[in-house]
């Protein structure tokens, strides 16, 4: 079984590699956002960014820094299948999944700008906010000491492969089936 797992910025394009991942390499998906939508649900909480941050950060501080994405990897591991989590957001997720064994870290990242008009388009309940918000939830997210919250800046620097999506599709496709090939 090979677990890949996704990081990036906001709007880098995660959704888009796990797609690939799904529809053309038949890869099973495990959503660190669908597993905090639950919980957010659970306390009666409104689904929003400001409350996935709060609610994956408590669980982090509440068992450990790796316990979101080891509650998917244990469903995971149940299926046997390669599968691919999304979002990878913190240094102890990473230690975590790379002593399971077979697990390849994918960065994604893409202008600032470009990412803003992505999630404009896509309107997920998290995504309806101005620039300014948008600036703010990425600095927010981007580096923090306490290793309960997210440090997307460190788990880049610890990825196997980094992409640049600033071109189309296609050639985040390519990218992709290129670091496949070396794992494969």
């Amino acid at each position: 079984m090979i677990i890949i797992g996704i990081t990036g910025t906001l709007g880098a394009g995660k959704g888009t590699i796990v797609d690939f991942l799904i529809q053309k390499k038949e890869f099973i998906h495990y959503s660190v956002r669908a597993l905090l939508i639950g919980e957010i649900t659970k306390r009666g909480l409104m689904v929003n960014r400001d409350s996935m941050t709060s609610v994956a950060n408590d669980l982090r501080a509440e068992n450990s820094s790796s316990y979101v994405v080891d509650q998917l990897y244990l469903k995971a591991r149940e299926g046997g299948s390669n599968c691919v989590i999304e979002s990878i957001r913190t240094e102890g997720e990473i230690v975590s999944l790379r002593k399971k064994g077979d697990f390849y870290l994918f960065a994604i990242d893409a202008d600032t700008e470009i990412r803003y008009k992505r999630i404009q388009i896509r309107k997920s309940e998290t995504d309806d906010v101005s620039f300014n918000t948008f600036l703010k939830n990425e600095e927010r997210e981007s580096s923090s000491e306490d290793p309960n919250k997210q440090n997307l800046q460190r788990c880049k620097e610890l990825a196997d492969f980094v992409f640049m999506n600033n071109d189309s599709i296609n050639h985040l496709h390519k990218q992709v089936n290129n670091a496949l090939k070396n794992i494969l």
